[in-house]
């Protein structure tokens, strides 16, 4: 048995594209108000769900790569650009503070018909075409301290198992930190707080068409 389990990477990609779209909007983050609920440290819902997928899959290739099912060099480790790193984390956190998304969930936020989804994808199309075109420019700055990127258990010398079952460790100190401080603020967020923000948003765009509407066609 080897991975991927199609030969069709099109295929894999879509399938498993679905899946996580599937989670992330049953999850809520669809909407912009879950992540934005975890910057203020109000839901932890980001964190529990995320964090569990790191532990999901950081046990899944573990055991493949036990099992032999996964070489170990199966799994591709990008280049460690210090800087571009460091700039790109700033400049995302940024966005994601700012917009409430993600590049994954804007477009679940997209395909459950909220408008500040599709602003957030303008942006990040944009933002993207303005990178490529600068990148001659700034390619020296965000390539510069390039390193082969370590693995966890590679850099601290220790077996793969004993990551993960620090990272399990953060993983429940988090979530019952999330949980009281969750608790402090009255709860995460619901699914009836998330529909009334879709509401909320429909009634604007609702009520902006009725203005042009009187201003087109004032009552005589």
């Amino acid at each position: 048995m080897t991975l991927p389990l199609y030969d069709s990477g099109a295929f894999s990609a879509l399938f498993v594209g679905f899946l996580f779209g599937w989670v992330l909007e049953g999850a809520g983050f669809g909407s912009a108000r879950k992540l934005t609920g975890q910057f203020l440290l109000r839901d932890w819902t980001v964190f529990k769900v995320m964090f569990t997928a790191v532990l999901v899959a950081a046990f899944g290739l573990w055991l493949f790569e036990t099992l032999g099912w996964l070489a170990p060099d199966g799994v591709f480790v990008s280049q460690l650009l210090v800087v571009g790193t460091a700039l790109g984390g700033l400049l995302i956190g940024a966005g994601f503070a700012i917009g409430g998304y993600c590049p994954g969930t804007s477009a679940v936020g997209l395909a459950s018909g909220r408008l500040d989804a599709l602003f957030f994808m303008i942006g990040m199309v944009i933002g993207s075409a303005v990178f490529a075109a600068v990148f001659d420019v700034i390619g020296p700055v965000v390539s510069a301290e390039a390193q082969v990127s370590p693995t966890l258990p590679e850099f601290f010398g220790v077996p793969a198992l004993a990551v993960i079952l620090a990272l399990t460790a953060v993983a429940v100190l988090g979530w019952r930190l999330g949980s009281r401080l969750e608790a402090r603020f009255g709860g995460p967020l619901g699914v009836e707080q998330v529909l009334a923000g879709l509401a909320e948003e429909g009634s604007t765009r609702r009520g902006e068409a009725g203005f042009v509407e009187r201003a087109v066609h004032p009552a005589e």
